[in-house]
């Protein structure tokens, strides 16, 4: 007996009548018709949903309004089963986890994690700095330059050691680091927020488990107060800056 794999959503609807696509989709323009369908489920989800608060700027709410990239993966499971994964890029009401989307590659956010020790150190340097400012700019100008460069090479280290944590396999189920694809496709570091995008997760999730990925689609939810390029329910492709190299080497059959 195959057992039920967490995360993988069944269509409410029938899809006997549904095409399946000859190979990987991921589109922008024109999402595979179960695309569009999962992605229809998942903001019926959003709108109806009691378990967290997010303010999207599309009601009334509280705190800034932040819209969000979500995505859709339709898959097949072992049992020739057709269903779909969601996810969202970044985090999603102050959280990583939540009942319905897959996991973050790497949780930043759990209990006693280094980011969270890391941050504190980063603060403190920071109230010093601003203390020594106040107290006496020009009497204290040597400690505040040599604060200021502990500062920075503390933060290269903890953004590093971020990267670290991250791994990503390929259809071959291979894996390779962060910092390896970046380093490969010609960057000299990673884009912060690298690996935390919505399609980076869904492949993940799909290959630790043995699910055959047949479509991928991300839609805006909410709106943006940054810039106009985002808009409500439009699709997306996923960004070329942290995605591109992820992404070639995940669907890359073997590197």
């Amino acid at each position: 007996m195959i057992a039920s794999i967490p995360f993988f959503n069944h269509f409410s609807k029938s899809t006997k009548a549904y095409k399946l696509p000859s190979h990987f989709t991921l589109s922008q323009d024109a999402p595979h018709p179960l695309c569009i369908l999962a992605a229809e489920e998942l903001q019926d989800h959003l709108q109806n949903q009691q378990e967290w608060q997010h303010n999207f700027g599309l009601a009334d709410g509280k705190g800034m309004v932040i819209g969000k990239m979500f995505g859709v993966l339709v898959v097949q499971n072992k049992k020739h089963e057709i269903g779909y994964l969601t996810a969202f890029s970044g985090k999603l009401a102050g959280s990583n986890s939540h009942i319905k989307f897959v996991p973050p590659i790497f949780d930043l956010l759990s209990e006693g994690s280094f980011l969270n020790k890391g941050m504190e150190e980063l603060t403190a340097m920071t109230n010093e700095i601003k203390f020594l400012k106040d107290l006496s700019p020009e009497a204290s100008k040597e400690a505040i330059h040599k604060l200021k460069a502990q500062r920075k090479q503390h933060s290269i280290a903890l953004q590093n050691e971020i990267f670290s944590h991250y791994h990503f396999l390929n259809q071959a189920g291979e894996e390779k680091s962060l910092l390896a694809i970046f380093t490969e496709a010609g960057y000299k570091n990673p884009p912060a927020g690298a690996g935390e995008c919505a399609a980076p997760k869904l492949l993940q999730y799909a290959f630790q488990n043995e699910l055959k990925p047949l479509a991928l689609a991300e839609f805006w939810w909410g709106l943006s107060p940054k810039s106009a390029t985002w808009k409500h329910k439009y699709f997306y492709l996923p960004c070329k800056e942290k995605c591109e190299p992820i992404l070639a080497h995940m669907l890359n059959k073997a590197d």
